[in-house]
């Protein structure tokens, strides 16, 4: 495909810089669009869970943006696996989950895994969608999770460098993980201040997403 056109939907403002540089940085020719709404995120934190009126607005938002000739949805925000998978069943064209390409990649390198959060909210289904994943592929994983408290509010107000220093000091608890996965999109800039031992690997889903799409698509 010469020019594909990703559809990238985001509940967070915080996601957009994040998987812009991805794509800058691993797959400049793709042709991004960005939808936000930030109110998402708000109504998953007051409601506590999915409700189905929050799912139909995950599929309001892939049809519109396959009706817009998109060639691929990927959206950002980590919370929201069951509506992203209800928007995937509606669409023709390839919708990927935010962390998907991410997840695959961190079973192929071990089933010992690290996952580092600053959204409490994203956790349990990121780790049913992992376990899921592993179970696909016949894989035992040992699964340990963490949620930075007070990171993502630094950033929200501009604090970028306490929000890297809160996750950096986070990983001192995985050691012994074969590899470290920051869930939020917006944690990709704290990967590089991650002190991991020897031959630990650290992803983190823009870059991953981006080399999936790539993948399939270029």
């Amino acid at each position: 495909m010469s020019q594909a056109r990703i559809a990238l939907i985001h509940a967070t403002a915080l996601a957009v810089d994040p998987i812009r540089d991805a794509f800058e940085a691993g797959w400049p020719q793709a042709r991004i669009t960005n939808l936000l709404d930030d109110s998402l995120s708000t109504d998953l934190a007051l409601e506590g869970t999915l409700t189905e009126r929050m799912i139909d607005r995950f599929v309001t938002l892939a049809r519109y943006s396959a009706g817009c000739g998109a060639n691929a949805i990927l959206f950002t925000c980590s919370a929201f696996g069951v509506a992203i998978e209800a928007a995937r069943r509606e669409v023709s064209i390839p919708v990927l989950k935010p962390n998907e390409a991410m997840f695959e990649e961190a079973l192929e390198i071990g089933g010992r895994i690290g996952l580092i959060s600053t959204f409490q909210p994203s956790i349990p289904s990121m780790v049913r969608e992992l376990e899921d994943e592993a179970t696909r592929r016949g894989t035992k994983v040992s699964i340990r999770t963490h949620t930075v408290a007070g990171a993502m509010d630094a950033l929200s107000r501009g604090d970028a460098k306490l929000h890297d220093q809160l996750i950096a000091a986070s990983g001192a608890e995985f050691t012994d993980r074969d590899v470290l996965m920051l869930a939020q999109f917006s944690m990709a800039r704290a990967a590089k201040g991650l002190n991991v031992r020897p031959g630990q690997r650290v992803l983190t889903s823009p870059l991953s997403a981006v080399a999936r799409l790539k993948r399939d698509l270029a």
